[in-house]
């Protein structure tokens, strides 16, 4: 066996040095399709001997805690890429000889693989050997023309073609398994990075899933024709903006003795001059931009401190903009009165036309609502926000965007 993998490892690495660009195009889609044939059979070579070296026990004779510890070391894996080949060798071989033959004549993917030797385990606990060994047939065929993704979609209906006597209580056997399962494996992690951001992975169950698509999909809409952001960014701050409107609520449980909030600690110094950054309670730094901008619509709790940092006085907590002041306001713009935005007020932030810090009053005429996305579109600088004639927010473009800056104003709330 290793001299023929050898000479195989020469073949293929005598077409590293072909010239791509001097081949035919049907050449090289004909090689293409010869190089994943290949790639597939490997992999069925790799998981043979994989789960012969597993039984055999030789990563434990050798020293590792276990054969996915030392494929990590051996392949350099990672433990999770490891342990699933460990797994799909070990399902591989208790599985119909067909899937293995499939995977070596390379008609399906290891993907594929894995998920039609999950399925017919289904299959046979279900209906029993016979129709196993149909559904095997009839996924390699389906996989013939659908991707691992659809194609696990699809499994939930392969009882139909080979046991419809037992398809219907079947289903119902794998759906509350399929909700055991996602109760059991339902997490959140959230992984403090080094430089302060948070990494955030879970998996959520079938109802939370769907109480949190209700949620944030209607957040993750662009905010207007100009919005640069990936699909990506604009759920990350939708995310957040579902965090500022439950926090808006005043409905979530104490933490600590203290209402659910943010605390940001700054010197009164630092706000006015925009020199230094904030801290977190959870001792996480913010940029100067970003403690201004949460500045402008905030609990404000001027404390006194002495030389030593020690607290002297703790005066009282102020709003900024609230009742009737922001009522006005969010009767006078109605929403993010950035011009195309469709946020409503319910979303948006008070922001101060001219800062509180350098002495912006807080009232209807120094105020304008904006989004999340929007607050900090404008806190870095780029527009200038104005009130017109008619006491309605204008926002007025940078040059580079417009070299007349003639005003703009959000239309979409005046037609709405």
């Amino acid at each position: 066996m290793v001299e023929e993998l050898a000479q195989a490892e020469g073949a293929v690495a005598a077409c590293l040095d072909v010239a791509t660009w001097a081949v035919a195009e049907h050449e090289l889609v004909a090689a293409l399709d010869a190089a994943h044939r290949l790639e597939q059979r490997l992999a069925a070579v790799q998981l043979a001997l994989v789960r012969e070296l597993d039984g055999r026990g030789t990563a434990v004779a050798q020293g590792a805690s276990s054969t996915a510890v030392w494929l990590r070391d051996r392949l350099r894996l990672t433990v999770p890429a490891a342990r699933r080949l460990v797994d799909l060798a070990g399902t591989l071989d208790a599985a119909a000889p067909g899937i293995r033959r499939a995977l070596a004549d390379g008609d399906i993917s290891l993907e594929q693989a894995r998920v039609i030797g999950d399925t017919v385990s289904t299959v046979h606990a279900a209906a029993g050997a016979e129709a196993a060994d149909k559904a095997v047939g009839v996924l390699v065929e389906w996989a013939g023309q659908f991707d691992p993704a659809l194609l696990r979609r699809l499994r939930t209906r392969i009882l139909d073609h080979v046991a419809p006597e037992v398809a219907e209580a079947a289903a119902q056997a794998a759906l509350e398994a399929e909700a055991h399962r996602s109760a059991r494996d339902r997490h959140v992690t959230l992984s403090e990075l080094h430089d302060g951001r948070l990494r955030l992975t879970g998996s959520l169950d079938a109802e939370a899933a769907g109480l949190l698509r209700a949620a944030i999909e209607p957040l993750t809409a662009p905010s207007g024709p100009d919005d640069p952001r990936t699909p990506g960014q604009r759920r990350h701050d939708a995310l957040a903006d579902l965090c500022r409107l439950t926090l808006r609520t005043g409905e979530l449980p104490e933490h600590g003795g203290e209402p659910a909030q943010i605390v940001v600690t700054t010197s009164l110094d630092s706000l006015l001059r925009q020199l230094d950054a904030g801290a977190l309670d959870t001792g996480l730094q913010l940029t100067p931009e970003a403690v201004r901008r949460l500045a402008c619509d905030a609990a404000i709790l001027p404390a006194v401190l002495g030389s030593a940092g020690q607290v002297l006085d703790v005066g009282r907590q102020r709003r900024l903009v609230t009742g009737p002041l922001r009522r006005a306001l969010v009767l006078r713009d109605r929403g993010c009165a950035f011009p195309g935005c469709d946020r409503p007020p319910r979303w948006c932030d008070a922001h101060h036309i001219r800062h509180w810090a350098n002495g912006g009053e807080t009232s209807l005429q120094n105020a304008v609502l904006l989004c999340a996305h929007h607050h900090r579109h404008i806190h870095r600088g780029d527009w200038t926000v104005l009130l017109g004639g008619d006491g309605h927010p204008e926002f007025v473009p940078p040059a580079w965007l417009d070299p007349d800056r003639l005003p703009r104003r959000n239309q979409y709330h005046r037609r709405t």
